[in-house]
């Protein structure tokens, strides 16, 4: 096939998505890796599937090394803040990774989240529809489902809970979320617990109810209350769209990230592209680094803009530019 282009445009079917080439690697879907399981849900498989290759190849700078000890040191924690693309989400990963912490626990917020959503969900309509079913069917008298069927502890409640060896939970772009957001967390944060009030109220009863987790796991919840043992690492992301309230700011060890440089760039594209693609996108990669200061590019443009050009050999070299420039357009571009 000479044409490199899929969809043509020409209006009539034909048979030419057989010619798609497997996807990047941080896109397959499909991917699972050993360390995939039961446990693991699809889109933990697909990141961890590059993130295992990335982290080993990642190369912090000491300030961020330094920060994250800081973090560990005083359970405090960790407020990264940089430009998209910088590396912020990978190295939560890489701490894991490197100390044999398990999986990422991961929170991404949106402008709805709110501190009950990281916490716990108490599904309360389907424990009601479930009695009415039971009514219905005329078996209210046999032996219902435990309350802690209908409670999951979100990616926070999970951190929080008792263990010996800290859990890294990945609170992803709070800078997005409800302005409350940030005072909201300050009480979890600082004391390391919360409660349950679905449970304390039948906690006479229910001493202890075992409820599921986040990661697809079951926990036993005493009392009502969640008290961590050994607090979490807490990697909080930020791509500094506004400033947060200084009571969350002394609780935090703060590290502002700076854009990859080129050791750090190299290693990001030889993980996930491989040695070729080094050294074939050299020019591409050199105009990622020559890019005008204070312009915004996330990494994940150039190694997009690599990914596709290596796949169009056949195009013309001006088409492969062309296909360059429209992927790394600057983020901070007025359209």
């Amino acid at each position: 096939m000479n044409d490199w282009r899929i969809y043509r445009g020409a209006g009539l079917p034909h048979d030419g998505i057989r010619h798609l080439p497997p996807p990047p690697p941080w896109r397959d879907f499909a991917a699972s890796g050993p360390d995939t399981g039961a446990d693991t849900d699809p889109s933990a498989a697909r990141r961890l599937g590059v993130l295992r290759r990335l982290v080993e190849n990642h190369h912090p700078r000491p300030d961020e090394v330094e920060a994250v000890n800081a973090a560990l040191y005083l359970r405090r924690p960790l407020l990264v803040t940089g430009n998209p693309g910088t590396g912020k989400s990978t190295l939560a990963h890489a701490v894991a990774h490197e100390l044999g912490l398990g999986r990422v626990l991961r929170w991404p917020i949106v402008s709805r989240s709110a501190l009950r959503d990281g916490l716990y969900r108490y599904d309360a309509i389907a424990r009601l529809q479930d009695v009415q079913l039971e009514r219905a069917g005329g078996t209210e008298h046999g032996e219902r489902p435990s309350i802690g069927s209908y409670v999951r502890l979100g990616p926070l409640g999970t951190a929080l809970l008792p263990a010996d060896r800290p859990r890294v939970l990945l609170v992803d772009e709070l800078d997005k979320g409800d302005l409350d957001l940030p005072n909201d967390l300050l009480n979890a944060l600082e004391e390391g617990e919360f409660t349950l009030p679905e449970l304390e109220r039948i906690a006479d009863r229910e001493p202890e109810v075992e409820v599921l987790t986040d990661d697809g796991g079951r926990a036993v919840i005493s009392g009502g209350r969640v008290r961590c043992t050994t607090f979490p690492l807490i990697v909080l992301t930020s791509n500094g769209e506004r400033d947060f309230p200084a009571a969350l700011l002394r609780r935090c060890i703060q590290l502002d990230l700076e854009p990859p440089g080129e050791e750090q760039l190299t290693a990001m594209v030889r993980a996930h592209l491989g040695e070729e693609a080094v050294s074939e996108g050299d020019e591409l990669i050199q105009r990622f680094l020559d890019r005008e200061p204070g312009e915004v590019i996330a990494a994940d443009q150039l190694l997009n803009a690599l990914f596709l050009t290596q796949h169009t050999p056949r195009a013309e070299r001006v088409t492969r530019d062309r296909l360059a420039d429209m992927l790394m357009q600057p983020l901070d571009r007025p359209r």
